[in-house]
């Protein structure tokens, strides 16, 4: 028998997890107080056919309704061999029609014929049709008091709320991948099956917070060692990528080396990984990072490269670390639309270098840490979005008649510093101060990043160059308007040329076709 039906629960003792769920029906058995339909919610694999299994015992137990079924009667046998006549379990994705629900409504006035309650399971019960859930409303609201229904889905917001309001409803949880693996190691324990935890750990974690698909991975897995679960098979069967082979990658992005970058990305391609668990992994390993950066203690001492994972964490600035993450998590999203996944997960690590925050960020010469001669005070540099790195910030104030390539200097940044800068344009500019405009409806913009475009620009024209910033019409002049500018006159111009092109209109004629849409050539 496979692990996930030998080790279904049997009681509620046995269940692992989804505590609030039976502490509440344990305590409604134990005080008598029953509900004549239940409704529980959750993704797969979470146990919600499994209680509804262990509830239909506790009721119809030879011993009374109790929450400690013996499991050893007729009935609590019958339950569990699935061949009790007063437990009907109906799948609504087969049995969707108003004259399938009627046949089981009018069944439901029957009296039990071997238990004390007719217990009717009904899963996925949202793909029941609208007339079907029509007709079970007046048995919901008035049921006969030998009936209890025990509905269960995985899209609770498909059923309608008249039917929600007539269910007492319990919402599972997913389980965290410490509880799956723990549970895994009694598991394969019992069965004396030799096991790494490290396997047990991956394993967990690519069930995504379900115990069955968890149980049914390490049959696989168990299949797939030759009797043995091992990190190493275990992440050749998943597909699964050692973390240790992603350090590599945030190490590139912290140097800014975008060559190395792709021939680390390059070897995980010969390596034939799944890039989806890839970039899961890379968003996992960033999170260890954030939070060894703001939560340090909280960082597991037994952490595969705890060292290496310290030392990306000093490197790798708060901001540049969410920045990352969110860019992987949508990555796995768009992996789909790309046109394969190697290119996929290439433009995801090279869009992380492409938009990382420049300003500010340690790790290499154009955008490290240095230090004056002393050696104490930390000074930053502000570097090109390209490998090339701006000039060292003169020693000296400008000269008065010096210039300020505004559009120039807002190229150069990147990041959120680089949408603030695009959005002003200069209204006064003296050795002692710069003065910039922004239209109101981007204050918030300036509160949360007035002080790193200040520093910027202090790197820029010198320590004691004073930044003030005030709000108006910028006059089309900010570099944000600009490009807009131009990218409409670029857009007038194409279809302007394509409208006028004599092979387009002859296609036009001759097809009666119609042009929907025209982009210019970048």
């Amino acid at each position: 028998m496979v692990l996930a039906r030998k080790w279904r629960p049997r009681s509620f003792a046995e269940v692992v997890g989804q505590e609030h769920v039976v502490r509440a029906l344990a305590n409604a058995l134990s005080q008598g107080r029953l509900h004549h339909a239940y409704l529980f919610t959750g993704t797969r694999g979470v146990g919600k056919t499994t209680l509804a299994r262990i509830l239909a015992k506790c009721l119809n137990c030879e011993m009374g309704a109790t929450a400690t079924p013996c499991g050893v009667c007729a009935a609590c046998q019958a339950i569990e061999a699935g061949r009790f006549v007063d437990l009907i379990e109906i799948d609504a994705a087969s049995y969707t029609g108003v004259d399938n629900m009627r046949e089981v409504l009018e069944n439901a006035q029957y009296a039990p014929t071997a238990g004390r309650y007719k217990v009717y399971i009904i899963d996925e019960v949202h793909m029941l049709s609208k007339s079907a859930f029509n007709a079970m409303l007046k048995t919901l609201e008035e049921p006969p008091a030998h009936v209890v229904f025990v509905l269960a889905t995985t899209e609770v917001q498909k059923v309608p709320v008249t039917v929600l309001s007539r269910c007492l409803q319990f919402s599972l949880k997913l389980l965290p991948p410490a509880r799956i693996a723990a549970h895994l190691e009694h598991v394969l324990k019992a069965e004396g099956v030799v096991f790494e935890a490290g396997a047990l750990e991956l394993i967990a974690r690519a069930a995504a917070g379900s115990m069955r698909d968890a149980l049914s991975l390490t049959d696989q897995a168990i299949a797939h060692g030759g009797g043995r679960v091992l990190a190493t098979e275990t992440a050749a069967m998943l597909g699964l990528i050692d973390q240790a082979y992603l350090y590599p990658l945030l190490e590139a992005l912290a140097d800014n080396d975008g060559a190395r970058l792709m021939r680390e990305a390059e070897a995980l391609a010969e390596r034939s990984l799944s890039f989806d668990a890839a970039l899961q992994d890379l968003a996992a390993l960033l999170y260890q990072i954030a939070l060894a950066q703001t939560v340090p203690e909280a960082v597991a001492e037994d952490t595969p490269a705890r060292e290496r994972l310290f030392a990306l964490a000093q490197r790798l600035d708060a901001e540049t670390v969410q920045l990352f993450y969110q860019i992987a998590t949508l990555g796995r999203r768009d992996l789909e639309w790309a046109p394969d996944e190697y290119g996929g997960f290439c433009m995801t690590l090279l869009r992380m270098l492409a938009f990382v925050p420049e300003y500010g960020r340690p790790g290499t010469e154009d955008g490290s840490l240095k230090t004056t001669d002393a050696g104490q005070k930390p000074v930053s540099t502000v570097t090109a979005r390209s490998s090339k790195v701006m000039p060292t910030p003169p020693s000296v104030e400008p000269a008065k008649h010096q210039a300020f390539d505004w559009m120039g200097f807002t190229r150069a940044l990147s990041g959120g510093v680089k949408q603030l800068a695009a959005q002003c344009t200069v209204v006064g500019h003296t050795p002692e101060v710069l003065r910039l405009r922004l239209m109101e409806a981007h204050r918030p913009l300036l509160e949360s990043l007035g002080e790193k475009l200040r520093g910027a620009l202090r790197e820029r024209l010198g320590a004691t160059m004073r930044i003030e910033f005030e709000f108006g019409d910028t006059g089309g002049a900010a570099p944000a308007e600009v490009a807009e500018q131009e990218r409409r006159q670029r857009q007038a111009e194409a279809e302007a040329a394509i409208q006028a092109d004599p092979f387009v209109r002859s296609l036009l004629d001759a097809f009666g076709g119609r042009i929907t849409q025209i982009k210019p050539l970048s």
